[in-house]
């Protein structure tokens, strides 16, 4: 893509495959440019049995190694057994632990749920919400968490998100599997993001979470199902909100996203 080089970028959700779901084609763009990326993971254990498949999708968007928080997931036991689900641990705790990612990798952009839970309204994917907007602010500040390293400041933050009308065919899809629709008014997105010069690897990075692709209900296995042409038109394009920092950029630009 022609134009000002990629800031570095940094996606943070809830559970493996999150990631390739929602942000697979702007991580895949990000790193195509040359720009450092990475992913942290909210919930399921390092040893987890998503853990080598999580490992796999990253590979593929080149976007470095898991950072696993290692919280349970709300509605699995399976996810890390011993240790709190994420929607129960010490909020303080998470948001120090996230602010210790942020300082380590110093992303200039940082991608996340929206705050309804990205279409199903996934408990998980509402705090992991709730986590980054705590986090991304209490990084630049030098007096919280001083045991996490220097202050860094993100320069922009985004939910990725579904509108109304773009969510399209994904609505059916998931009522047809008994899951709700939580799509968002057309006036929330302010980058819309065509990605499907990195389709292809963001299809890969989203087959690697194969336990996932074998299930019925899961996204990646509603996906994997679908003729090519209507899967292709679900994965083609990202949505997005920016979460106020700073100063928007104007005029806005649709083909990325922008500090």
């Amino acid at each position: 893509m022609n134009g000002p080089s990629m800031p570095s970028l940094m996606g943070v959700f809830a559970h493996p495959d999150d990631e390739s779901l929602l942000a697979g084609g702007v991580l895949a763009q990000h790193r195509a440019a040359g720009a450092r990326t990475s992913v942290v993971t909210a919930t399921w254990a390092p040893g987890s049995r998503r853990a080598p498949e999580l490992a796999a999708a990253l590979h593929v968007l080149g976007a470095g190694p898991p950072r696993l928080l290692g919280y349970g997931d709300a509605r699995d036991p399976e996810a890390a057994p011993g240790r709190p689900r994420l929607v129960d641990a010490p909020l303080d705790e998470v948001v120090g632990r996230l602010v210790a990612e942020l300082r380590d990798f110093r992303p200039e952009v940082v991608v996340t749920h929206d705050e309804v839970g990205q279409l199903t309204g996934h408990p998980d994917h509402v705090r992991t919400h709730q986590v980054v907007l705590l986090a991304v602010k209490a990084s630049g500040h030098a007096h919280l968490y001083p045991e996490t390293g220097p202050p860094w400041r993100p320069a922009a933050l985004y939910a990725a998100t579904h509108s109304t009308s773009g969510a399209g065919l994904l609505g059916p899809l998931l009522e047809r599997v008994g899951k709700s629709v939580l799509a968002v008014d057309d006036a929330y997105v302010t980058a819309h993001v065509d990605v499907t010069p990195w389709i292809g690897v963001k299809w890969r990075a989203i087959l690697a979470h194969r336990g996932e692709v074998a299930r019925e209900r899961p996204l990646p296995g509603v996906l994997a199902r679908l003729p090519a042409a209507d899967r292709h038109r679900i994965l083609r394009s990202e949505q997005f909100t920016r979460i106020g920092l700073g100063p928007a950029p104007a005029p806005a630009v649709a083909d990325r996203l922008v500090v």
